[in-house]
């Protein structure tokens, strides 16, 4: 009987430790796996972002803090740090699938909680939101990882041509 006991447990540990393995790896969607025209990627093709040792900043996290501040903070609150009659985006950008991040952001969201309605508009249209979704996303990360403190970033890398000249067409399109 000990020696089935030790087994069991033997294998409980192993499958325990395994799937604590899988689950590091499917919560891991912060890391730089590779980067691409100042852009920064995970494995899984999302966008993430980079701050190097000295603080220094991606250009797209700081186009998100630029672009966040434009258009974001009024609701909820500067630095992603919510308001009073909207969340913290930090912690949503945190907790969230970066694809339901921009549905919700492109669609909008209507949620009842305790009987007040809560109504997150839809800026899909709004291209100084959309065209810049990426940039907001990474610097919300940044901020809900604290790998930035609150603030407009002191450094960042140079924008790189191509980020250029996607903006450009995606405000032009």
């Amino acid at each position: 009987m000990q020696k089935i006991t030790v087994i069991i447990l033997s294998s409980t540990v192993a499958l325990g430790a395994m799937m604590q393995g899988v689950l590091a790896e499917e919560i891991d969607n912060i890391a730089v796996a590779y980067s691409e025209d100042g852009r920064y990627f995970t494995n899984d093709d999302v966008p993430t972002y980079n701050i190097a040792d000295d603080g220094t900043v991606d250009w797209p996290t700081y186009e998100g803090f630029r672009r966040y501040h434009s258009e974001c903070h009024v609701c909820h609150g500067p630095d992603g740090e919510g308001s009073s009659y909207a969340p913290a985006l930090k912690v949503s950008a945190m907790d969230m699938d970066y694809y339901d991040f921009l549905e919700i952001v492109a669609g909008g969201r209507v949620a009842n909680k305790g009987g007040t309605e809560f109504v997150m508009p839809e800026f899909g249209t709004n291209r100084n939101v959309m065209c810049y979704i990426d940039d907001i996303y990474v610097y919300l990360k940044a901020r809900g990882n604290d790998a930035i403190p609150r603030g407009r970033p002191r450094q960042k890398e140079p924008k790189s041509d191509v980020i250029r000249a996607d903006q450009t067409e995606c405000l032009d399109g």
